[in-house]
């Protein structure tokens, strides 16, 4: 009996041992997990303190910020009041280059439909390029997407190709160097208008002096309209006039009375295109008198007269 009693309470200290190890790890681990929350919150409480430092300082530098502002604002009368008592007036504000080129293109959208067309074929004359509707808006913004009007009037120029995606410039003649131009003026042997090959291609009037210089072709004015006309000068076939036709044809004398022209015409077989006999006595019957004006003196070429056939120097031997 005695040894069972003995036995039981060392067992029942075993248990009193163990139970205190682990009641006391048990309260090591809640201090450690207590430490750690009171470290916790002290970091955040140095966290939550930083940033109302900060914003306090943050603050406090606006009110600084504003209070400069403020002294600035109230020293700018100071100094403009001398400038204005002397009689000088401030200077202007500048737009920006930004602001500037936006009110140009604003300009240049509200202009009349003519207006934005003539920017745009001027574009095309100049570039000799396919532009597309975008390429045309941003090299001299008219934008024809937004504005229809000036896309169909576009569309319907003489002067302008659309192939449904890109504007060109469309000459009225389609030729693009000095081989194409000199082949097209011997197409017309009676005379091209230069202002028709104008618009050909950028440089068209230089070829057309170079064909000249060349005695490939002839610039002559045309003495009702006072343009040029380029004709072809064929080497193919030269002329050559002999001396003694040259002279007769100088030395042929006109009479000075239309009446003994139209004479002359009648016995040659041709109708003169004019009446003179008829024309005077219907001036004698009006009671205008029927003499003739003094024939005026006749205006003799000089060096300085502008010659309209270069091409025949034989004619201008004798210039004065």
């Amino acid at each position: 009996g005695g040894g069972g009693g003995s036995g039981a309470g060392a067992c029942a200290c075993a248990m009193r041992r163990r139970w205190s190890r682990v009641i006391g790890v048990a309260m090591v681990e809640a201090m450690v997990v207590m430490a750690r929350t009171i470290v916790r919150g002290v970091a955040v409480w140095v966290w939550v303190c930083d940033l109302i430092t900060m914003k306090v300082a943050m603050t406090g530098m606006r009110k600084m910020a504003f209070q400069e502002k403020q002294n600035r604002f109230k020293r700018q009368p100071e100094k403009s009041a001398p400038a204005s008592q002397n009689g000088r007036t401030s200077a202007p504000i500048k737009f920006s280059n930004d602001t500037e080129r936006l009110q140009h293109v604003n300009s240049i959208r509200k202009a009349p439909v003519g207006a934005q067309m003539k920017r745009v074929i001027d574009l095309l004359f100049e570039t000799r390029k396919a532009l597309t509707i975008e390429q045309i808006n941003e090299a001299c913004y008219v934008d024809m997407r937004a504005n229809k009007d000036v896309f169909e009037s576009m569309r319907k120029n003489p002067k302008v190709k659309y192939d449904g995606e890109r504007f060109s410039y469309k000459s009225k003649h389609a030729v693009r160097d000095k081989n194409q131009l000199l082949f097209l003026v011997r197409k017309f042997p009676e005379g091209i208008a230069v202002v028709d090959l104008k618009d050909s291609y950028p440089n068209v009037m230089e070829d057309l002096q170079a064909l000249k210089a060349a005695r490939e072709i002839w610039l002559l004015s045309n003495f009702d309209s006072q343009e040029d006309i380029a004709y072809p000068n064929d080497p193919k076939v030269p002329i050559k006039v002999d001396d003694d036709l040259k002279q007769l044809f100088r030395g042929i004398e006109l009479p000075r009375d239309m009446i003994d022209i139209e004479r002359d015409l009648q016995k040659n077989g041709m109708k003169p295109a004019t009446n003179t006999a008829k024309r005077r006595s219907a001036a004698q019957m009006e009671g205008i008198s029927s003499k003739p004006k003094p024939k005026k003196k006749k205006n003799e070429i000089t060096k300085r007269t502008k010659l309209t056939n270069a091409h025949l120097p034989e004619l201008f031997q004798n210039l004065k």
